[in-house]
């Protein structure tokens, strides 16, 4: 999905509240020796070593890590970081991920992770816990985002940077933006009399329909995976949900054309005055305004995702940092994920990247504000996010969810037999 790209984000809502007692504090002692926090193995090695380092992440196309890299070089000299870029591509930054890992390459010290293979890599033991003398402190970050880093109630990566869907809207013809998602649907009608499509998201089957499909079941107060870990998507709730967006493809409140929609196709469509209502992620506002192709640079303003009845729950998008138990280093390791995510590093990667922060008090801070009107809408959007299931087999849980709401959107399958389908392929993703 486009948050691969750019910030590129169900287990319950209330996941998000959890209570992180993995950062506990230190000890003394030495690399692989002394007090290494109830550490073992190789998480227990190199604690106190210092020395260069390499920091994995995916394409810089904004060119924010270089910067970075290059301020932390000039101020440690003897502990100097080489920045290994990966592809633009999620799958392959994964892969190439899972084979050094795999192969114990300890040349990975530090390596970039999108939020939902944290579990998966912390699960097979890869990544360093952060507790005792690894521990981070996770004050100011929002809650929700430390959830995506938490597994089994440890610790195992930093939140680094965030993401949420917004609506994207036509002011000039929707003075209000809509509240409720049957609200939204009442006003398709404004879409038809100006020759317009009405709502668009992201359909195509990919992540990105992971990430529609469980907004639509969240918003609706179903859950895909409850918190025990145990497929709970065939509910009444998830039903309704799950309908919203079949439903809206009947009626032609989203066109027939959004089945083949990723993210790129829907910001085109608004940008061309085309559709009324879009979900999107926040990239979107700097581009439908600066474009030259744009005809909608000052008609469009931006709201949260319609719910129920308020703001829904969009999924959570974005990436963290963590720090490989192969690590020679792990010192200089700890300090530069404490450096890539300061105060001073986060507002960098919003104003150069359009990243949205991790730290909560960013999003009041008036001067980015201004250069990133969004940021108050996409804060009241990380509020009430929830993770996509937080599972070590994800690649097979968002199969699952991709695969059968596809069917149900194009009318293959009853929503009651996608979602039978769909708790059967979780419960064989999750017995692996």
């Amino acid at each position: 999905m486009k948050h691969s790209r750019k910030f590129a984000a169900l287990a319950a809502a209330s996941v998000l509240a959890m209570t992180l007692a993995a950062c506990g504090g230190g000890g003394s002692g030495g690399g692989g020796g002394g007090n290494s926090g109830g550490l073992s193995g190789d998480a227990a090695a190199n604690l106190d070593a210092r020395g260069p380092i390499t920091y994995v992440q995916g394409k810089d196309n904004s060119n924010v890590v270089r910067p970075l890299v290059d301020k932390w070089n000039a101020s440690h000299p003897n502990e100097k970081v080489t920045f290994k870029e990966q592809s633009d591509k999620a799958d392959q930054q994964h892969d190439d991920l899972v084979q050094n890992f795999q192969a114990k390459n300890a040349s990975y010290d530090v390596v970039d992770v999108d939020v939902v293979w944290t579990a998966e890599f912390a699960a097979k033991g890869w990544l360093q816990p952060l507790k005792g003398k690894t521990a981070f402190d996770t004050t100011g970050f929002l809650p929700a985002t430390v959830a995506t880093a938490t597994y089994k109630d440890t610790l195992y990566a930093a939140p680094q940077t965030s993401d949420g869907g917004i609506l994207y809207y036509r002011k000039d013809l929707v003075p209000t933006p809509p509240k409720t998602w049957d609200e939204m649907m009442g006003m398709c009608p404004i879409a038809k009399k100006n020759n317009m499509d009405c709502y668009a998201g992201q359909f195509a089957q990919y992540e990105g329909l992971t990430v529609n499909a469980a907004e639509a079941i969240n918003t609706a107060g179903g859950v895909i995976v409850g918190k025990d870990g145990k497929p709970a998507v065939n509910t009444p709730e998830a039903k309704a949900g799950l309908n919203n967006l079949v439903q809206a493809f009947k009626d032609g409140n989203i066109p027939k054309q959004a089945i083949t929609y990723q993210e790129e196709q829907g910001r085109q469509s608004f940008e061309a005055g085309k559709l009324l209502f879009l979900r999107n992620w926040p990239y979107v506002y700097n581009l439908a305004k600066t474009d030259g192709s744009s005809v909608v640079k000052d008609k469009f303003g931006i709201a949260p995702l319609p719910g129920k009845d308020g703001p829904g729950a969009s999924s959570l998008g974005g990436h963290n940092i963590a720090m490989s138990v192969y690590s020679k280093h792990k010192a200089t390791a700890m300090d530069f994920m404490k450096f890539m995510t300061s105060q001073e590093t986060e507002k960098f990667y919003a104003t150069q990247g359009s990243l949205a922060p991790v730290r909560a008090d960013l999003y009041a801070d008036a001067d980015l504000v201004k250069q990133l009107p969004y940021l108050p809408v996409l804060l009241t959007s990380i509020k009430n996010a929830v993770p996509r299931p937080v599972s070590p087999f994800y690649p097979a849980v968002t199969q699952a969810v991709q695969v059968n709401a596809y069917a149900a959107l194009k009318g293959d399958k009853t929503v009651d037999q996608a979602l039978t389908d769909m708790q059967a392929a979780l419960g064989a993703a999750g017995s692996q």
